[in-house]
């Protein structure tokens, strides 16, 4: 009896935390072509029910040979090191071109912090955005002189976007709690970004929107919640 194509089938772990399949060999190589899979992206192999690096698969690696420059992705001219496809591990950027990613990184920069390393403190002036492409942060708030853990951020996150709009202060400190690499885009940078770009910006902008949405609505769900249970212990 023939396999069926789930005993051959592989499971994407994609950037948003989610596994994909199983899908067929033919739509992996496809999804490598393009970008949606990096040499680091997580697979599946039904057959052998193993999870993989891409780049450490075998019937992939012939594919990251093949892509420009004989390495497993063209790099970004002005993010030296920075792989083109590795970008889209940040859930807003997701959806641009390797084109659009290019001309994106010319208005970023890459920074790296070790654990423990504090990125932004609380009350500080510092006005700029920053993208998690890896690593691990924490966001804390000092309340009466003692810090509160507010939320926790991974590959594909960010913050410091309000900033970049109103110019304001700090609303919280963020410390990296492993070694991560960061992109940052200050509010200079931000303004070339929609004067000399605003192909690039105007997505931009609706994919932060579409975060800030959630995370409202999320907030508002707490709020309400927080309500009913202060009224039902009165």
């Amino acid at each position: 009896m023939a396999s069926s194509s789930i005993d051959v089938g592989f499971i994407v772990w994609g950037i948003d935390q989610t596994a994909y399949g199983p899908v067929e060999l033919p739509s992996l190589v496809s999804w490598v072509k393009d970008g949606r899979i990096t040499a680091e992206t997580w697979i599946f192999a039904v057959n052998n029910c193993s999870w993989q690096r891409a780049a450490d698969l075998a019937e992939l690696q012939m594919f990251f040979h093949e892509l420009p420059g004989g390495s497993e992705s063209a790099t970004v001219e002005s993010l030296p090191g920075i792989e083109i496809s590795s970008l889209r591990r940040i859930k807003i950027l997701a959806g641009m071109s390797d084109e659009q990613l290019e001309r994106f990184a010319q208005f970023i920069e890459v920074e790296e912090f070790p654990n423990g390393s504090v990125i932004v403190k609380q009350g500080d002036p510092e006005q700029s955005m920053y993208l998690v492409l890896q690593g691990e942060l924490s966001v804390r708030i000092n309340v009466l002189g003692e810090q509160a853990v507010m939320a926790s951020l991974g590959v594909g996150d960010f913050f410091g976007d309000i900033s970049v709009f109103d110019h304001g202060p700090r609303s919280a400190d963020v410390t990296a709690i492993s070694t991560s690499v960061l992109l940052k885009i200050s509010a200079a940078a931000f303004q070339r970004l929609a004067k000399e770009a605003p192909d690039l910006a105007t997505p931009f902008l609706l994919a932060i929107g579409k975060t800030l949405t959630a995370r409202i609505r999320a907030g508002n769900k707490h709020y309400g919640e927080s309500i009913k249970f202060a009224r039902a212990v009165k």
